[in-house]
């Protein structure tokens, strides 16, 4: 095992004022490439907290990559700081200065003496270029553990990490390779999911680690193993795959990350059906999760946000009397929006969605997160009921997860 860890520096992240979506990519391409990444780090941008993080990385790890702080302003001083850490001095690197230069010149503008700083570096560092920024990456090495200091602007981090970092670090050291293969489970509690699983999980082999990764109304099952013979890898990762499968293969939706959508998409074309949707509680999010995709005009035709009751009669072909009888959250009423959008837009399958999102209008009999979902094609219209959470905004995404296992388990005829 090679640990890296990876450091962000900059005020901005710890306000909460910018998200720090390097750590995310660089933890996934260190993976890929058969590094541990160990720590996340986000520190401020003050030269005794970095000096006190450098000198922490020295100890415990073999590969440190460190985004920010590499401005041309007063408040970035990770370079003077990286700098008085090694105890060296700075140096201007030519190569670098002719890069700016040429940045400068190519946008029609003229270099400042602030922007000629940039090329100025520890002179024990050696550059790595950035394509599409000003700042340079920078490379040290001490006792056998590298540091890379990166600018923090994310498709410069990115775009550096891909071109120099990473073909450097496989230079220098040879690490193992990572291996995970996901299984994309929905519809079940990670509990109920760990119990199915027991006795499967109990014979792992050891060095096969298994996690539990949660999602709202989804589990992701992780296998990870290790080692120099990534082919091997691979085929016993598959195999332990093919052992667990026939237990939970009802929950399976898909593999390594896939989602659900896309699934239940390529299976709307396969059958050549076309899909609608009628939205009340949902709000547009259900239809908006099919739309977000590439290609989803060759099965979605279109959708209704029937959100108050005259848009469910007047466009959906509700009853009044289904109204007045058992309300706009009901079964009742769920079964006629789905039957309803399906005949209106002329589609196969028509969905549904109603319930009481919150955070009020709920009431003793139907409290807040009491949710209906309806499907409805040429053979059946069918609806169930959900009891979901306090919280709006996770109501919506539940609910349309809902609606999303029930597509999948009926195109697959799953009960």
């Amino acid at each position: 095992m090679i640990p890296a860890y990876i450091v962000a520096i900059g005020d901005e992240l710890l306000y909460g004022q910018t998200l720090n979506t390097n750590a995310y990519h660089l933890s996934k391409m260190l993976t890929d490439v058969g590094f541990k990444v160990i720590k996340h780090l986000s520190i401020a941008d003050e030269r005794q907290v970095i000096l006190d993080t450098l000198d922490e990385m020295a100890k415990v790890a073999k590969v440190v990559l460190i985004t920010g702080g590499l401005g041309p302003t007063k408040d970035d001083i990770t370079k003077k700081t990286f700098a008085e850490y090694f105890g060296v001095g700075m140096r201007r690197d030519e190569n670098v200065l002719k890069h700016i230069d040429d940045l400068f010149s190519s946008r029609g503008r003229m270099m400042t003496e602030m922007n000629k700083s940039q090329a100025d570096v520890p002179t024990n560092c050696k550059i790595m270029h950035n394509a599409y920024g000003t700042a340079p990456g920078m490379w040290f090495e001490k006792e056998g553990c590298i540091f890379v200091s990166m600018p923090g602007v994310p498709h410069e981090t990115l775009s550096m990490t891909e071109k120099e970092v990473i073909p450097r670090l496989l230079e220098y050291f040879k690490p193992p390779f990572i291996v995970h293969k996901k299984i994309e489970t929905i519809g079940v509690p990670e509990s109920i999911l760990a119990q199915t699983i027991e006795e499967w999980e109990n014979a792992l082999p050891s060095h096969i680690r298994l996690a539990y990764l949660p999602h709202l109304g989804k589990v992701t099952l992780r296998l990870t193993s290790e080692g120099d013979d990534k082919e091997k890898i691979e085929t016993e990762l598959d195999e332990q795959v093919k052992k667990v499968i026939p237990l939970i293969e009802k929950y399976v939706y898909g593999y390594d990350g896939e989602l659900i959508e896309e699934i239940i998409g390529n299976l709307l074309k396969e059958k050549n059906f076309r899909l609608s949707i009628a939205e009340s509680c949902t709000g547009g999010y259900a239809a908006r999760t099919f739309t977000q995709h590439d290609g989803s005009s060759a099965f979605f035709e279109g959708g209704v946000i029937a959100y108050s009751n005259d848009v469910k009669m007047k466009v959906l072909g509700v009853k009044l009397d289904t109204i007045i009888k058992h309300g706009a959250v009901s079964e009742q009423t769920a079964l006629e929006m789905a039957e309803g959008v399906r005949k209106t837009l002329g589609t196969n399958i028509g969905i549904s969605t109603t319930g009481v999102a919150g955070t009020g209008g709920g009431t003793p009999e139907k409290p807040v997160g009491t949710v209906w979902i309806a499907y409805s094609d040429e053979n059946e219209t069918v609806a169930k009921k959900y009891q979901l959470t306090k919280n709006r905004n996770l109501n919506i995404q539940l609910t349309t997860n809902a609606v999303l296992n029930l597509l999948r388990k009926k195109l697959k005829g799953i009960e």
